[in-house]
């Protein structure tokens, strides 16, 4: 695991930087496999793939970074520096989708002082350049500072599939997640909501993150298929799974 650090004082601040505001982020996250080169090459089992991480899966098309929220966000809590000059840290954890995601960042939501005056924050990253295997959710942390006594009354930070709100410049606030991150679905069978219920032996579609495509045999791929917080399942004639990816 390598640790990334990056600084973010960038335009989506312009407008809030009256308040001093200027964000951080680092993360923990897996890098490519050293030595690797790039390139169009053949798996060990003759399908072709693209690139050399070897976390890919599912389609072996173009690579494509994308800064984009991460899945969900887990964890808030603020920090006050006690030396002058006085900060306040924001520290905010989450987690990804795969493996493979890098350089966090909190930027603002949008521009202009909030009428609710909460600091509303986005947490981003770079997705992966390739589709990559559903092998668990992987955690990520990111920081923001400000000068202290910024004024603002809380922190709400927004990722793909939920948001988090701290009520105060004090203390933490966590969420639960409940999404499924279908490390273990490979051979289970699918059932998609309002077909059916949970159960054992079975993935459950209410049970899943936000956005998931079951692709059945007969099915073709309409839509994007470039979204990293989308989970694929490909099922075969039985509705039981035999790949699950991110894209």
């Amino acid at each position: 695991m390598t640790k990334i650090f990056s600084k973010l004082c960038g335009a989506a601040a312009v407008a809030v930087l009256a308040a001093g505001l200027c964000g951080s982020a680092f993360a923990q996250a897996q890098a490519p496999a050293a030595g690797a080169a790039s390139g169009q090459g053949n798996a060990p089992n003759g399908y072709p793939q693209s690139g050399a991480d070897a976390n890919a899966a599912g389609p072996a098309g173009g690579t494509r970074p994308l800064d984009v929220p991460i899945l969900y966000v887990t964890g808030i809590e603020v920090l006050h520096g006690t030396i002058d000059p006085k900060i306040d840290v924001v520290r905010v954890t989450g987690l990804t989708s795969s493996a493979s995601w890098t350089n966090p960042q909190l930027i603002p939501f949008f521009y202009g002082k909030p009428a609710d005056n909460v600091l509303d924050l986005q947490f981003i990253a770079s997705s992966p350049e390739q589709s990559q295997k559903a092998e668990g959710f992987q955690p990520m942390t990111a920081e923001f500072v400000l000068e202290g006594n910024s004024g603002f009354a809380g922190v709400r930070v927004r990722a793909y599939g939920n948001a988090l709100e701290l009520k105060s410049m004090n203390g933490s606030a966590t969420a639960q997640i409940k999404g499924i991150d279908c490390k273990d679905c490979i051979g289970k069978k699918f059932v998609d909501k309002g077909q059916g219920q949970p159960g054992p032996g079975i993935v459950y579609g209410g049970d899943l993150p936000p956005d998931y495509r079951p692709i059945a045999p007969t099915h073709g791929v309409k839509g994007d298929i470039h979204n990293p917080n989308r989970i694929n399942l490909i099922l075969d004639a039985d509705n039981k799974i035999v790949m699950a990816f991110w894209e």
